[in-house]
């Protein structure tokens, strides 16, 4: 059973391997392995959705993919939400050109009368990567003690922006940012 959508900007190489680090190491520390279990990526969640047409958001999602570039990020701190998930995520620094990036998408997603959830309105949200999910509440220090050993910041770029369903991740489609060539 689908528990959502969700629209998710993914990183060049280079970047995607330093967060899959940190997803492994907390793997191998039996801390947790739900982000590996149910195969998502490494990513930031530009929106998110119980129920969604994907068929309805290809075009748009096409259309606004073509229009931006990649995107410069940097991850500079850890950090964790005050809700029961146990979630553990990288920050990015919440740069103009990021918040305009999802502000943007969303306008887009507006316009096909998609309706935003507060947690994605330009004022609310939160750009972040999650490391790790359902930590044990015992656990949340150690994992943050095993994650202030990475490497802080990474950088590099975000270059793709695609649609899912979860749990477990199914991606509809994927386009490349700054990409017009027709698959």
């Amino acid at each position: 059973m689908s528990q959502g959508f969700s629209i998710e900007l993914y990183f060049d190489p280079a970047l995607e391997n330093q967060v899959l680090k940190a997803w492994n190491v907390l793997a191998r520390r039996q801390i947790s392995t739900q982000l590996i279990e149910i195969e998502s990526r490494p990513h930031v969640t530009l929106f998110s959705s119980p129920f969604l047409d994907p068929a309805k958001l290809e075009s748009v999602v096409k259309s606004f993919a073509s229009k931006q570039g990649p995107l410069p990020l940097s991850f500079t701190s850890i950090g964790s939400f005050p809700n029961d998930k146990n979630v553990l995520f990288l920050a990015p620094v919440p740069t103009m050109a990021l918040i305009q990036f999802q502000a943007q998408l969303c306008e887009a997603i507006k316009k096909e009368g998609i309706e935003i959830g507060e947690e994605f309105k330009p004022d609310s949200w939160i750009p972040f990567c999650a490391v790790a999910q359902d930590v044990p509440k015992t656990r949340i220090a150690e994992a943050f003690c095993v994650l202030r050993e990475s490497k802080l910041p990474v950088s590099g770029y975000a270059m793709d922006i695609g649609l899912v369903e979860f749990s477990p991740v199914r991606e509809y489609f994927s386009f490349e940012l700054g990409n017009t060539v027709e698959a």
